[in-house]
């Protein structure tokens, strides 16, 4: 999502004036942001942890059939 510095704030793509400036204070140097690595690693986290919980219910399912 492209970001504006001057107005600190997202923007939507679809509200993007022309070449790409922000709306509200017409600044043409609007960014994309990056997620900070602490959310990466969260997001890397809570899938190794949801698919070990899913593979112990599955062999749960198999011991208890």
């Amino acid at each position: 999502m492209p970001w504006c510095e001057e107005c600190d704030t997202d923007v939507d793509t679809e509200d993007l004036g022309e070449g790409g400036t922000c709306p509200t204070c017409g600044n043409p140097t609007l960014e994309h942001r990056r997620q900070p690595w602490w959310f990466k690693f969260l997001a890397a986290a809570t899938v190794i942890y949801l698919g070990y919980r899913a593979f112990q219910g599955v062999t749960w399912v198999v011991h208890h059939v």
